[in-house]
């Protein structure tokens, strides 16, 4: 019988082939087919056998009829041929370097070939000798950036976390596969995972139910779980095959609302708010409450019921970091945080005149159904080659085309018509000003060149935070969660900048970005900024990432009409065309 597989696994081997046929040079789009199928099954909310056995791969955005044959032939036999092929021809190491900031596919065929390294000790032996600087398209300050990436990347092997994006589907199968046991009462995923950190160092569970044990049989022999290390009556512990611990605990429903809490709260959140129920003259722990004087046990079957005993509004769980969230509970100042269902559009969503897989019409009707009214399409500009970027011609010929499916659309849905654009190494953008302004909305990124040094990288952004046709500051950062450390620059100054001329940052959805973080997304709103927060679709199916994005807004202390896909279209459209004169008044 061929191994079974879970989604992370297949995705992890699709997004292996990507890099190794990059590393051999292969055409950009093969590559970038068979990385967007690993970030398409990563995030399926559904287990990808399933849909095999339904015959429905090709409902999973990105799978077409090549890609759909190698799942089929992973699923049925345990091997892909193609795969097997790949590993014997590129040493595994040099699968291991992509990890390191700087170290793209090109530079690693480039060590490979001249130097005949093959491990990340080589790259580092050979950077420490001074070996690389001499390399085409190195050089001595890349050297050290490239010792700099490799001591981050140990860093965060030590850290012992995997981001939020990775554990995500692995815990849906797990929260899928224990509802269905009979007798469940109450079932929750707790820790990092529910406040929806970036990075998960463990899966928390907890059950009330009435047969503990049926549940427990279920959670250790999951086909996910690689090894039990712990099987008793109210808790066990299992090591899921991506290396993860997760943990399931057995809770009376009665004490439901202590234990949730507790399990949920970050330690300074915990160690805070015991400080303040002693204060009121309560012990709290994870069974119960209980009067300090009497010893009288208080049980809480709902979050709520505590928060509430302590005198507190209820605070969310993606607030409960020990960062003033308990003062502002007992003030009464805890915001209303931004919800999924608050969002009206999205506002970065690619087609396939550049990147994207899916037809203009497909993506603005997969928006239009989720009950958005507008959607800004921002397929790349003419620089980033390897998307296919527009020229200033296609994009007026996409313009034609996006009139077109307007019209065919209807009143209550409009497809903004808008750009990314790239912020070029010396900070001027990708596009003449005529033909930005004949955009609705402009984003602006950085691809490239995000190891420049702060001043420089700094510059890059102020200048199209200044520009009086840039709307919306695109994944600031250019962070990579596991991957790539985000860019070194003046964050606080790009930040004041934003918030002075009214350009809004995005927090990109995407489970491999999460960015802008959540620490500078709320400095950013102290200052007085404004966010976006978008999913940067390439297909239908990755509209469903907002969520991720909303978490991370939520994080950050975010309310509604601090969002600006909150705002209905036409404050938005307004909002846009004032925003050149309010940055030329300021200038």
């Amino acid at each position: 019988m061929a191994r079974r597989f879970t989604n992370q696994e297949i995705a992890e081997i699709f997004e292996h082939i990507a890099d190794m046929l990059e590393i051999q040079g292969e055409i950009p789009y093969k590559v970038m087919a068979y990385r967007r199928a690993a970030e398409n099954i990563a995030a399926l909310g559904r287990d990808i056998y399933d849909l095999w056995q339904e015959g429905a791969l090709r409902t999973i955005p990105g799978v077409g009829e090549a890609i759909e044959e190698k799942i089929d032939q992973l699923l049925r036999t345990g091997r892909l041929e193609l795969y097997e092929r790949l590993k014997a021809e590129i040493p595994s190491g040099l699968l291991e370097m992509r990890q390191i900031p700087d170290m793209g596919p090109k530079r690693i065929k480039t060590v490979w070939e001249k130097l005949g390294i093959t491990t990340v000790e080589e790259l580092e032996q050979a950077a420490r000798a001074g070996k690389l600087r001499d390399l085409p398209g190195f050089g001595a300050k890349l050297e050290s950036k490239i010792l700099a990436g490799i001591e981050a990347v140990r860093r965060r092997k030590i850290a012992g976390r995997v981001p939020l994006g990775a554990a995500w589907p692995l815990a849906q199968e797990i929260l899928r596969a224990l509802h269905e046991v009979p007798g469940v009462q109450r079932l929750a995923a707790a820790g990092s995972f529910r406040r929806m950190k970036e990075t998960i160092g463990d899966l928390d569970f907890l059950v009330a139910a009435e047969d503990p044990e049926a549940v427990m049989e279920r959670f250790t022999t999951l086909p996910i779980v690689e090894t039990v290390l712990l099987k008793g009556s109210t808790k066990s512990s299992v090591r899921l095959r991506n290396g993860l611990q997760a943990d399931l605990r057995v809770i009376e429903a009665a004490r439901w609302g202590t234990a949730l809490q507790y399990f949920t709260g970050s330690q300074q959140h915990n160690i805070q708010l015991r400080e303040h129920a002693l204060r009121r003259g309560y012990s709290l722990s994870e069974y119960a409450l209980t009067r300090v004087e009497s010893g009288e046990e208080l049980l809480c079957a709902t979050e709520e019921e505590v928060y509430e005993r302590l005198g507190l509004a209820y605070i969310p769980p993606e607030l409960r970091e020990g960062r003033g969230e308990i003062e502002a509970a007992l003030e009464g100042r805890l915001p209303r945080l931004v919800t999924i269902e608050d969002l009206q559009g999205d506002l970065q969503v690619h087609s396939t005149w550049s990147d994207g897989q899916a037809s203009i019409r497909d993506m603005a009707r997969a928006a239009k159904a989720k009950g958005y009214r507008y959607m800004l399409l921002t397929d790349h500009s003419q620089s980033l080659g390897v998307a296919r970027g527009l020229t200033p011609e296609r994009l007026r010929e996409q313009r034609r085309e996006v009139e077109s499916v307007n019209a065919e659309l209807g009143d209550g849905f409009r497809i903004l018509h808008g750009a990314e654009v790239e912020i070029r190494a010396d900070g001027r953008l990708d596009y003449p000003d005529e033909v930005l302004a004949s955009l609705d909305l402009v984003v602006a990124s950085v691809h490239t060149g995000l190891r420049q040094d702060r001043e420089r990288v700094t510059a890059r952004f102020l200048a199209a935070i200044h520009h009086p046709h840039v709307h919306i500051i695109a994944h600031p950062t250019g962070r990579l969660l596991g991957e790539r450390e985000g860019a070194d620059a003046d964050w606080e100054a790009i930040l004041r900048a934003a918030a002075e001329t009214g350009t809004l940052l995005e927090i990109n959805a995407n489970p491999a970005r999460l960015d802008l973080p959540d620490a500078l997304a709320r400095r950013a709103l102290e200052l007085g900024g404004y966010l976006v927060i978008s999913t940067d679709a390439h297909s239908p199916g990755e509209l469903d990432l907002i969520h991720f994005g909303v978490a991370v807004a939520r994080r950050a202390w975010a309310t509604p009409d601090r969002i600006a896909n909150t705002w209905p279209l036409e404050r938005l459209l307004r909002w846009a065309h004032e925003k050149p004169g309010r940055v030329r008044r300021r200038s």
